[in-house]
């Protein structure tokens, strides 16, 4: 399954400074981990984020967001955005911050 290179490039445009972040092909797309954590990614055109219980509900209210129902069934703490909903460089980072606010909020992670 193809993904957004376009995307793809942003996507590493926003983590050019940032340490200990690594691609991988997952879900059959492009995935970024973070410290070894699955931080955000690329499903076909959309953007799929890691956002954490917290701050779910209140992505899901965004426009552009829904649940991420990989497997038929919402996977909570993971949505979905539309590429309407990241046009932007700065709606792209908005994005992207609260993903990377998660992931940091979670204790390290050894790598497999």
């Amino acid at each position: 399954m193809a993904y957004d290179e376009g995307l793809a490039e942003r996507l590493r445009e926003q983590f050019q400074d940032h340490p200990d972040v690594e691609e991988k092909k997952m879900f059959g797309g492009l995935c970024f981990m973070v410290s070894n954590h699955m931080c955000c990614g690329i499903v076909k055109d959309d953007l799929m984020l890691r956002v954490g219980p917290n701050n779910y509900e209140k992505c899901l209210t965004k426009e552009h967001a829904s649940e991420m129902d990989f497997t038929g069934k919402a996977m909570k703490g993971l949505v979905y955005v539309a590429p309407e909903g990241f046009e932007s460089d700065n709606d792209l980072a908005e994005w992207v911050g609260i993903s990377l606010g998660f992931i940091e909020s979670l204790p390290p992670k050894k790598k497999k």
